[in-house]
């Protein structure tokens, strides 16, 4: 059993993925391969599904080459992917149009038709989300009103990631985390909801079949083996959506744990047990990839955007120094930040450079610094950015809590997780111990630890994730920074409500 590997393919949205694993979680081999994002108009992105095929036909060589390893020793291979896109086939399975995926915003006419049809409270009792321009649901509204031509040949609506497994296996078929995000599953039954899609005149026949994330839905086909130098005997698991599956790549698997990532976005990702719904559709509830398990996931845009604007416009000593000493300017922000004061003297910044998402669906709102004085430094308008990015983190949990979901532990990834002293912020902000992991592969880990788990290496994902993943440095909320950091939060959570209406006039 020792010489079994296992296969993650991760299809993001500016390239693809593929790393190979032995079973203990250590990386053999890896390979990217970028592809474009397409915007015909202000608004919308699409990128062409036969770019994901050939990036990952690509990938899948590569790293068979590199890895010399037989290809009849991968016991099973899991798809991770971006979310929410749009692909359509005709009945002889070839792509219809460009994917419309999910950054796309068009569909707003559509997500409200959608609202009107199925009733706000119903949606959300239904898809555990109301109705938003990213999800698959409008889009597909979009092609049936402006490309009525196309959507008469339609035949199958895919995920990103599950066209990838139909050119590898030739399977139409899906798993819950993903479809979650189209809103067309019945997310607290786990199954598609025959009133979404009758009501919306969808024809269940052209969706794939739904499965849990770690169950085999098929084996590489004869066409994919010969394309790549797969072997037929290689199983294909259901995988997961981007989130689900970095959730497993990070050990995400059980009540009481949870991560942050600060990326561009920023998102709070807590795993649940028992089906927990905010009505008011603050935060998304999806199925996540542990079966019978969900996961309730806040996001905010500009996370570590609101750090690269800072440091891009403002920072220009620092990155010259950094690039001289050969390091990453953000350390030297990292270093001057710990200088500063709790509460930058008194200075607040609101994170919402391109809108907000969680707590307060509003796109019209715009990031802020508050506060300013002539006393104020350089250094306080930094110290301020990332506590605004905290702060606005712990508004994702604050809601989390309501719901009755509460971590004992964060794990902190991304870009800004790296930073030592935000992830202090944020343990002595949310009040919990936040660790970081080893293992950088996040989402194409999580993916391969499903596949292990339905080749029967493993007899479940969690018992997977503690023999594949290891913890790396952690950081205690210290006690006498907390009663500043919750004034200060006291102060932040005011702000927005007090300038809602300047936003929306500002906007006009």
């Amino acid at each position: 059993m020792s010489d079994k590997y296992l296969l993650g393919i991760d299809l993001g949205t500016s390239g693809t993925k593929t790393v190979l694993f032995r079973r203990d979680g250590s990386v053999v081999a890896s390979s990217t391969v970028e592809y474009p994002m397409d915007q015909p108009e202000n608004g919308w992105a699409e990128q062409a599904p036969e770019d994901w095929w050939n990036a990952a036909v690509q990938t899948i060589s590569a790293v068979l080459r590199k890895s010399g390893v037989n290809p009849g020793d991968i016991a099973a291979l899991g798809i991770s992917g971006q979310m929410h896109g749009l692909v359509m086939l005709d009945g002889a399975g070839e792509v219809l149009r460009p994917s419309i995926i999910w950054a796309d915003q068009r569909t707003g006419a559509e997500c409200r038709e959608i609202t009107e049809i199925i009733g706000a409270k119903r949606l959300i009792e239904i898809t555990a989300n109301p109705a938003l321009t990213g999800f698959t649901a409008g889009k597909i509204r979009w092609v049936q009103k402006h490309e009525p031509g196309i959507y008469a040949k339609c035949r199958h609506i895919l995920l990103p990631k599950d066209y990838l497994r139909y050119k590898l296996t030739g399977d139409f078929a899906t798993e819950v985390s993903d479809a979650s995000g189209m809103q067309l599953l019945d997310v607290p039954g786990r199954c598609w909801s025959d009133e979404v899609l009758e009501k919306l005149g969808i024809d269940k026949s052209y969706l794939g079949k739904v499965y849990e994330s770690p169950e085999v839905t098929g084996h590489i086909s004869a066409f994919a083996a010969k394309l790549t130098g797969l072997s037929e005997t290689t199983l294909v698991v259901g995988g997961a959506g981007d989130n689900a599956a970095a959730a497993v790549g990070t050990g995400v698997v059980a009540d009481g744990r949870a991560f942050t990532t600060i990326g561009t976005s920023g998102v709070v990702f807590a795993h649940t047990d028992t089906l927990a719904i905010d009505p008011r559709g603050r935060v998304h509830t999806f199925c996540c990839a542990v079966p019978g398990a969900w996961h309730v996931m806040g996001v905010m845009q500009s996370a570590g955007l609101s750090l690269k604007w800072f440091r891009d416009n403002f920072c220009t000593s620092e990155m010259e120094t950094a690039e001289l000493m050969g390091v990453d300017p953000y350390q030297l922000m990292d270093m001057e930040v710990a200088k500063a004061p709790i509460g930058a003297h008194r200075l607040f910044y609101l994170p919402y450079l391109m809108g907000e998402r969680t707590p307060h669906l509003d796109p019209d709102c715009r990031g802020v610094f508050f506060g300013l004085s002539a006393m104020h430094t350089k250094l306080d308008l930094m110290r301020a950015v990332y506590e605004g990015v905290a702060y606005a983190l712990n508004d994702s949990l604050s809601i989390l809590d309501e719901m009755g979901v509460k971590p004992a532990q964060m794990l902190a990834t991304g870009g800004g997780g790296r930073s030592e002293v935000w992830r202090q912020m944020l343990s002595d902000v949310f009040d919990c111990k936040v660790v970081t992991t080893n293992s950088k592969e996040g989402p194409a880990l999580g993916v391969a630890i499903l596949a292990g788990v339905g080749a029967g290496l493993y007899p479940s994902v969690r018992e997977a994730c503690d023999s594949m993943i290891k913890i790396g440095g952690e950081q205690l909320p210290i006690k006498e920074n907390q009663p500043a950091y919750r004034k200060c939060y006291e102060q932040f959570v005011k702000l927005y409500p007090d300038m809602k209406n300047a936003f929306k006039r500002l906007s006009e």
